[in-house]
Parts: C-alpha cells; structure tokens; sequence
C-alpha cells in the first residue's frame, strides 16, 4: 500500500528538518563551539607546534564547512531519488 501524497511529503519534510538540524548542529560544534568558544582550551594542545585551537579557527572549520555543504548534496540526492521512486 503506498501512502498518500501528504503523508509522504510530511515525512520527507520532517526528514528535511532533521538533517538540517543535524548539520547545523555540526556546523556550530565545528565553528563557533570549537573554533571560538573552546579555543583558547584547545590551544593547551599542539600538533606539529601549531595550537589546536587556533588550527581549528583558521583552517578546520572551513574543512568542516565544505565537507558539510558535500554532505548535505549527498544525502539530498538521495532523498529525492527515494522520493521520486515513491518510498517516502
């Protein structure tokens, strides 16, 4: 039986939110968590004489970032082709 378009456009909303909701909750640990909040912490460990905390600031949440944006493609598209074939 296949649900009706309502209830599947429903679901594949609140799928939507979640992802959204994750993502962004994995931006903010990433960025302003790590990056700002917890940096100078973080700068008690260093890596190859670089601070961590700074490293994170500087470069690792831009990583983070792309790799979110590549993310978030991914799992749209697949969202979309489960979708169009009707599973919700």
């Amino acid at each position: 039986m296949e649900p009706d378009s309502s209830t599947a456009a429903r679901s594949h909303w609140r799928a939507l939110v979640l992802r959204t909701a994750v993502l962004l909750a994995l931006w903010f640990a990433a960025g302003p968590l790590l990056g700002i909040l917890l940096a100078d912490r973080l700068n008690a460990v260093s890596v190859f004489g670089m601070p961590v905390g700074f490293w994170i600031s500087q470069q690792g949440a831009i990583y983070v970032f792309v790799i979110l944006i590549f993310v978030n493609a991914a799992l749209a598209e697949r969202s979309d082709r489960r979708r169009a074939r009707g599973g919700g």
